[in-house]
């Protein structure tokens, strides 16, 4: 148990006061069973235990009501008196318990809650029936979420996507106009004929790239069912990210039952999660189908579908479309969830199909995924790289059964 963490309590001062006290908070005082009288709560206690009960005492679980100032005062006592990461646990609790999915639409309310990814994914939700008044006030706790994602991810992205498109522009062919003839002397030292006073070159090294060249076409493909929710945020945030590199030319396309190319809005991932529609079917085929029509240079293109597989369309029609990608030279891969939440529900069924074809399933976390883009751009085994990381792939089907 980490109440002592919880509710601030000094781990060098564990007396049984103490405990009693910290056990007292978590039971409640109807179920403290006299623990209350030896544990007597002072006055932040009190209001600890105030905050606590509103939340999770099953009698009182609408204790707030619909008042949204006094939700305000809520949240803005359990932001005084827990830590952040116990604040954000019960932020999602009372997302739940308190009916903070209807109070959210007050700005007053949204102006005081601490921003962290489930809020975002809970507005996002939100997005297409919060009132005008307050939508100013939701996309500002939007942004400050994206930014410190985008602040967290940017570097290691940009580091490993360029670092990777200089690796493969110098194992290509380079044209005469960019041969770096400088690594190329040096590259081929051991072929110097000193009879005729120079190196004849077996091997030549291209400049790393051309700040005015598209090196890779990457197309970010995302389900935006319900439960991809988190998959969405983060891949919003990739997005802009990627876009930013004049190496790389960009596509993100959101469905459902319905496909929408996002691609215009990629430079503002807030832009961006306004513009999906959490929830409804899914249609991955169809989807499979606009992307396959955005690939004019399969060898250069890297299609990445995010989705958990639960096809609402036609299923061997869905895979069928992924074999051709993979057959046309494009590089394919289904990220079963790109998130922190642990192992995610998925179609197994389809995924295992995939991998058949050539398109290997996995989930990534946000930090693999910069990796996994350089993998992907330098054209070596994902599914051997994904191993390497510890990440378990969906398998080809035993045909013995």
């Amino acid at each position: 148990m980490t109440d002592h963490t919880a509710f601030g309590s000094s781990g060098d001062a564990r007396t049984a006061r103490d405990r009693l006290t910290r056990w007292r908070l978590v039971l409640g005082g109807e179920q403290s069973d006299g623990i209350g009288e030896a544990a007597a709560l002072d006055a932040d206690d009190l209001k600890r235990d105030e905050t606590l009960r509103d939340l999770y005492d099953g009698e009182r679980r609408s204790g707030l009501g619909a008042s949204a100032p006094k939700v305000a005062r809520w949240l803005g006592d359990i932001r005084g008196y827990f830590p952040s990461s116990v604040v954000q646990v019960m932020q999602a609790d009372a997302m739940d318990r308190l009916g903070l999915t209807q109070l959210l639409l007050e700005p007053e309310l949204m102006e005081a809650v601490q921003p962290d990814i489930n809020l975002v994914t809970t507005l996002v939700g939100l997005g297409r029936v919060i009132p005008e008044r307050s939508r100013a006030t939701a996309r500002a706790v939007v942004r400050v979420v994206t930014d410190e994602l985008e602040e967290r991810l940017r570097s290691e992205t940009v580091q490993a996507v360029t670092g990777a498109l200089n690796r493969a522009a110098r194992t290509r062919r380079p044209r005469h106009s960019d041969i770096d003839w400088n690594r190329t002397v040096a590259a081929n030292l051991k072929h110097y004929q000193p009879e005729h006073g120079t190196v004849v070159p077996e091997r030549l090294v291209g400049y790393a790239r051309r700040a005015n060249r598209v090196e890779r076409r990457i197309i970010l493909c995302i389900d935006q069912s319900g439960s991809m929710a988190e998959s969405v945020v983060y891949s919003s945030v990739f997005g802009a990210v990627l876009a930013s590199l004049r190496s790389v030319e960009t596509r993100l396309v959101v469905f459902d039952t319905a496909v929408v190319d996002l691609t215009d809005e990629l430079d503002d991932p807030v832009d961006v999660l306004f513009g999906v529609q959490l929830g409804g079917g899914t249609d991955i085929n169809q989807a499979l189908a606009y992307c396959e029509g955005l690939i004019e240079q399969p060898g250069e293109t890297i299609l990445v579908l995010i989705s958990d597989l639960y096809e609402g369309g036609i299923a061997q029609e869905m895979v069928r479309r992924a074999s051709s990608i993979v057959a046309s030279g494009a590089t394919m891969v289904a990220l079963l969830a790109l998130s922190d939440s642990g192992r995610p529900s998925f179609d197994a069924d389809h995924a295992a199909a995939l991998a058949a074809v050539g398109v290997p399933a996995f989930a990534c976390t946000p930090d693999q995924f910069p990796d996994l883009m350089a993998t992907a751009i330098e054209k070596r085994d994902i599914t051997a790289w994904a191993a390497a990381n510890d990440i378990v792939t969906a398998h080809e089907p035993d045909p013995t059964g």
